[in-house]
This record gives C-alpha cells, structure tokens and sequence, in this order.
C-alpha cells in the first residue's frame, strides 16, 4: 500500500528531486559505513580506523597506506546500477526527476543513465594531479604501484573525494540547495540522516510530499508525509514501473 501511495505521489509531481546515501548502493554489492557489515565495523585489523585513513591529513602524511585503503575498501569496479538506479534514470525521463543529489561515490547514477547528479562527496571516477591537476581516471588509479603520481609532474594524484577535514564543494552545494528548493516533492532514500552538513540540506524543502525511504527510522521520520521501511532499491523500482 506504502508504495502505491508513492507511486501516486510521483504520478503527480511537477519537480521532483531524489537524495540518497549509502543504503542506496548497498543493493548493488558495495558496503555501507554504520551497519553491522559496514566499513567503520570492519577494519580488518588495521592499526588506523576507517575514519582516519579517510582523512585529509593521513592522505597528505601517509600516502601509502591511503591508497592501500582506499583501493580496497572503496574502489568496487564490478558494481552494477541496482534497480533504483534504473528507476531514477527512466524517471528523468519523463522530466519529472530533475536532480539526483547523493552522498556516493560511486559514480552509479550516472552509469544508469541519470544526467543530473549532485555528487556531495566526489566521485571515484575523477582524480586530480595536486600540482598542476592533470585529470586521470579510475583505471589508472587502480593499475598505479603503491602511491599513483603524475606522469608530467610526477605530483601525487588524489581522488575527487571529500575527506574528513574537508568541505564539500560549493558549487555542488549550490545546485543541490536550488533543486531542493524548486522540487514539489524530495524523495530521501538509502540514508540514516545523520551525516552533516548533507543531511543539513533537506532543510531547504518548502515543496508539498517529504518522501523517506530506509530500512531504519531517521530523525526526520516524523516530519515526513510518506515513510517507507525497507530497501530504497526495491521501492523505487517497484513504484516507477507502476507510474510508467
């Protein structure tokens, strides 16, 4: 009945934006961060935890052992858009989807078609010479022996990535604010809530329907007009096949 009602929601939407995090990868194979299974539980044994290593000032002072880490645990070339990537996509085309705004890397919007994609935290896909910022892409990140550098300056090459320490970028934030603003419905998915200054944006939402989708409560449940316990994935596939 939950996802009919959203259906009937998106049926009837002028401008409508969807905001996800982790939960919404989860489907496609790649961990979350907090859950049982997610990547600040399992360390592996390393004298460092995630949120470290995850940092700028490790970055800068361990290069290394950033790369070692990052390669590992947040590099997944194997993941495939799951069935709400597909569904977001098929919804923009129908004009009424007019932003995706995320907090994954992983670059799998775009993989499922959807143009319009506010990544809050970078992509894995994009890496930046820190000197003279010559552009190279995943492959070569992953292929590098030990620390990549570049091959005009032979300057360390970084992720384009928001680390720990680091702000977002504020054109990205400008753009998410402003589809925020003109949407006549926010579809939140795959997202506890509770990563700043992100989860900050929702804040911004004047429209008519606050939609949650998520396996767990969050703080904004009761403020919203629709809430969905279970898999962003699955109600966003099921729902946008109904509405088209």
């Amino acid at each position: 009945m939950n996802i009919e009602l959203l259906t009937d929601i998106l049926k009837n939407a002028d401008s409508i934006v969807f905001f996800g995090g982790a939960g919404m990868s989860t489907e496609s194979g790649i961990p979350d961060f907090r859950s049982e299974n997610g990547l600040y539980v399992t360390t592996d044994g390393s004298e460092y935890p995630p949120e470290t290593m995850l940092s700028h000032s490790f970055f800068v002072s361990h290069n290394d052992d950033f790369f070692k880490f990052y390669r590992t645990k947040m590099i997944f070339r194997d993941a495939k858009p799951n069935a709400g990537h597909l569904a977001l996509a098929k919804l923009e085309e129908t004009d009424r989807l007019k932003a995706v705004i995320t907090q994954n890397i992983d670059g799998l919007h775009q993989l499922a078609g959807s143009k319009i994609v506010y990544e809050l935290h970078g992509s894995v896909h994009r890496n930046y010479c820190t000197k003279c910022r010559t552009f190279y892409d995943l492959d070569y990140i992953v292929n590098a022996k030990g620390t990549p550098r570049c091959i005009k300056c032979s300057s360390v090459i970084k992720p384009d990535v928001v680390l720990y320490e680091e702000s977002l970028d504020d054109d990205v934030v400008s753009g998410a604010i402003d589809a925020i603003r003109n949407a006549d419905v926010l579809v939140i998915g795959g997202t506890s809530l509770v990563v700043y200054p992100a989860a900050g944006l929702i804040d911004y939402f004047k429209g008519k329907k606050l939609v949650l989708v998520n396996k767990s409560s969050t703080p904004y449940d009761s403020r919203a007009d629709l809430v969905i316990h279970d898999s962003v994935g699955k109600v966003l596939g099921t729902a946008v096949e109904s509405l088209l």
